[in-house]
């Protein structure tokens, strides 16, 4: 995803997923019909079988051995997460970086901070 995009969503007030490689990796709501949610397991973002997805455990954003996933325990390059349009923090098991959200714990996380849709 291109910076001008990235700031269109941010303008927007967007809660979403970014790679470290640039990759957009899906919108943070816990609306599971959204095409881009995280949490549609059909969808893109949401499936286990999407290339493009944190869901995927063999895929470069959801492997425990890739450098861009939140699953890998020693990344120091896991998804950034932006909340409302404004960076916050890291998608990460790692939980020696600073502001940082366990994927196993994503949707309360988004439950906490009102992402419903």
């Amino acid at each position: 995803m291109d910076t001008a995009e990235i700031n269109r969503r941010c303008l927007s007030g967007e809660s979403f997923l970014i790679a470290s490689d640039g990759q957009y990796l899906g919108k943070l709501c816990l609306n599971k019909f959204d095409a881009e949610s995280i949490l549609n397991e059909y969808g893109i973002y949401g499936s286990r079988y999407s290339s493009t997805s944190i869901y995927n455990q063999y895929s470069m954003y959801g492997s425990q051995y890739s450098s861009l996933s939140p699953f890998n325990l020693y990344t120091s390059t896991p998804p950034t997460i932006y909340l409302r349009g404004v960076k916050y923090g890291f998608l990460t098991i790692n939980k020696y970086l600073i502001r940082a959200v366990d994927p196993q714990k994503i949707q309360s996380w988004m439950q906490k901070n009102g992402l419903y849709y």
